[in-house]
């Protein structure tokens, strides 16, 4: 599988997917490292830890091109500042206006790339009203049917052109939603264990549905939490705590 990796929680987890059960994985990052085996978590897609460890360092533009818009990625791994139900997110501004936001964001990056050419595309993010939004702050990267309009208020007559399958599962740390097949819109289908329906709706910001069967995801094992820890562990003795908070 290639996975194209956003930084963040993305990045953890694409990198303990590679140390435990994936380890034939290939990471990209938007710097044009293919193949990149960090033995710490990067700080940013800049990180020297990448091109070191990478089988090889292209372009920028050969990885969007060759890679990503030729269909070469089978998984765009990414984070939100806010995401709606529709799987549109935002990385972009909070608040305000986008010349005078509150708060300025990362931005787009390659994200609105990976979002809509990706084969699909996991986003994972913490869950609460303040990033399970009803309407965007501002549509950084489109996700399914008509969400760029419906976020805008625009009466959601438009469909997004994703050239991929578009958002397929968002991962928070409460559990797991999936577009539903008819309307898009994001369901919780599975819990974390000790969570509860009642806290995954108070930390979303619309009407949350849930699915019929709703299942529980499998706590994690000893070898998966050590494998995360220690990863934590190197990325804070290389590059200080700030690197692994949250």
């Amino acid at each position: 599988m290639v996975c194209f990796v956003g930084i963040g929680l993305p990045s953890a987890a694409a990198n303990l997917a590679r140390n435990t059960h994936a380890p034939e994985v290939v990471l990209i990052y938007e710097s044009g490292t293919i193949g990149a085996k960090p033995a710490v978590l990067p700080l940013s897609i800049g990180d020297g830890e990448l091109a070191e460890t990478a089988d090889t360092v292209v372009s920028v533009p050969e990885i969007f091109r060759y890679w990503l818009q030729a269909g070469r990625v089978d998984v765009g791994f990414l984070g939100a500042a806010q995401i709606d139900k529709y799987g549109n997110i935002n990385t972009t501004i909070i608040g305000g206006t986008y010349d005078t936001p509150e708060v300025r964001l990362p931005g787009a990056g390659g994200a609105p790339e990976i979002a809509t050419a990706s084969k699909e595309v996991w986003i994972v993010l913490k869950q609460n009203k303040r990033t399970f939004v009803n309407k965007l702050h501002f549509v950084t990267s489109a996700g399914h049917q008509s969400a760029w309009n419906v976020s805008l208020g625009n009466g959601g007559s438009a469909r997004q052109p994703l050239r991929g399958n578009g958002p397929t599962v968002v991962i928070t740390d409460l559990g797991v939603l999936v577009p539903d097949p008819e309307t898009s819109e994001f369901t919780l289908v599975a819990l974390h264990p000790g969570v509860t329906v009642d806290q995954a709706k108070a930390a979303t910001g619309w009407e949350l549905k849930v699915t019929q069967v709703l299942e529980e995801t499998p706590a994690p094992t000893e070898f998966e939490l050590k494998a995360l820890r220690d990863l934590y562990a190197r990325t804070e003795a290389a590059h200080g705590a700030a690197s692994t908070e949250g």
